[in-house]
C-alpha cells in the first residue's frame, strides 16, 4: 500500500485528503515512478474546483513531478529501475507517493538538475520557454509587458526575456514583489494596485506601447492589455489567475492590427520528441543561470491543502513544492 491525495469531489481545499492507496503492477508502456518531489501550480486549484474538467472523481490532482523509477512495464526500452526521471502531463495524479505514468512523458533527468528544481519548473519553465520562443517569440531590442511578474511563471519569463536582450516592464501587486520581479531583471515596474498600467507602459515606451504582451492574469487585465499593448503587437492570454476573460469582440484588435493567442503548453509538447526539445531548451537555460527555481514554499505530501490554501490566497511567490 502507498498513500495518495485523493479528492471525493470539487471543491475547497479541504476536499485533498491523505488517503492509503493500492497501485498495481505497471502495464505495457508504462513506468511506476517513486515521487521524490511534486509541483504545485494554479491549474491544480482549477482542476480541484472542478473549473477544468480534467479529472475524474475520486481522483488525485497534480500535473508534474520528479522522482525514480520503481518498476517498468512491458514494452518499455529506454528507462530503467533507479533512473531518475520528471515529468508534466494533462492527466492529473501527481500528488502520490508513488503512480505508474507512461514511459513515452517521461524526461530523464541529467545529474546537474535536482528533483526539486525539475519538479518545480517542468510546467511553469516550459511553460515560459513555449511562450517566448514558440508562440510570440521574442527578440533583442522589443519591449514585452509582463503581469504578475513575481509569480512563478512570470519570474521565468521576466529573467529569460531579459536574457535575450528584451527591455521587461513588469506588473506586481504589492512593494514585496516588486522587489521579485526586479531582482528576476523587469527594466520598469508597475504597481497594478495603485498605477494606470497602460497610462505607464504608454509613459516608459514613448506613446509606442509594449510590443509583446505576456498575460496570465486574465480578467482584471485583458482591457488594459489591449490598451497598452502597441501597433501590431501580440497579446498572449495564457492564464486566468483573476477569472476568465469574458467573450471577446475581435474588431477591437483592428485598429492596432493586435494579434491575440490564448495558448497552453501541453499541445506544444504533445508530440515526444517537442517534449525533450522544450526540456532541453529548459534545462540549458538552468545550467547558464538565466532562470532557476524560486522556491519560496515546501509542504509535506500530505499537507496539500494547506499548499493550497497559501498559493490562492497568494502568500507564496516564485514556486512551491510537495516533499514525498
Amino acid at each position: 500500500m502507498t498513500h495518495s491525495i485523493v479528492q471525493q469531489k470539487s471543491g475547497g481545499p479541504e476536499v485533498l485528503e491523505w488517503t492509503e492507496v493500492q497501485i498495481p503492477a505497471p502495464g505495457p508502456g508504462e513506468v511506476s515512478v517513486r515521487h521524490t518531489v511534486v509541483g504545485v501550480n494554479f491549474i491544480d486549484i482549477y482542476v480541484r474546483e472542478g473549473a477544468y474538467p480534467m479529472m475524474t472523481l475520486p481522483g488525485t490532482p497534480g500535473m508534474e513531478a520528479a522522482g525514480v523509477v520503481e518498476a517498468v512495464g512491458e514494452g518499455v526500452t529506454d528507462l530503467t529501475v533507479g533512473q531518475r526521471v520528471a515529468y508534466v502531463m494533462t492527466a492529473p495524479g501527481a500528488y502520490s507517493e508513488l503512480r505508474n505514468v507512461p514511459a513515452e512523458r517521461m524526461v530523464p533527468l541529467p545529474d546537474d538538475i535536482s528533483d526539486r528544481d525539475a519538479a518545480a519548473l517542468m510546467l511553469k519553465g516550459m511553460t515560459a520557454e513555449r511562450l517566448l520562443h514558440k508562440t510570440a517569440p521574442v527578440h533583442a531590442g522589443e519591449t514585452v509587458l509582463i503581469h504578475a511578474a513575481a509569480g512563478g511563471v512570470g519570474q521565468l519569463m521576466t529573467a529569460w526575456a531579459k536574457a535575450i536582450g528584451c527591455t521587461v516592464i513588469a506588473t506586481v501587486g504589492s512593494p514585496a514583489k516588486a522587489e521579485i520581479a526586479r531582482g528576476a531583471g523587469a527594466d520598469h515596474i508597475i504597481d497594478s494596485g495603485s498605477e494606470d498600467i497602460a497610462a505607464r507602459v504608454m509613459e516608459i515606451t514613448g506613446g509606442k506601447g509594449a510590443d509583446k504582451i505576456f498575460d496570465g492574469v486574465g480578467k482584471d487585465t485583458f482591457d488594459v492589455s489591449l490598451a497598452a499593448i502597441a501597433r501590431f503587437g501580440h497579446l498572449v492570454s495564457f492564464g486566468n489567475a483573476s477569472g476568465a476573460v469574458p467573450p471577446v469582440n475581435i474588431a477591437v484588435l483592428a485598429p492596432k492590427c493586435i494579434a491575440l493567442s490564448r495558448p497552453q503548453v501541453f499541445p506544444y509538447i504533445a508530440e515526444r520528441a517537442d517534449l525533450l526539445a522544450a526540456a532541453g531548451n529548459l534545462f540549458d537555460a538552468m545550467r547558464k543561470g538565466i532562470i532557476r527555481a524560486e522556491i519560496s514554499h515546501t509542504y509535506p505530501l500530505a499537507e496539500a491543502s494547506r499548499a493550497h490554501a497559501d498559493l490562492a490566497a497568494r502568500r507564496t511567490t516564485g514556486q512551491i513544492v510537495l516533499l514525498v
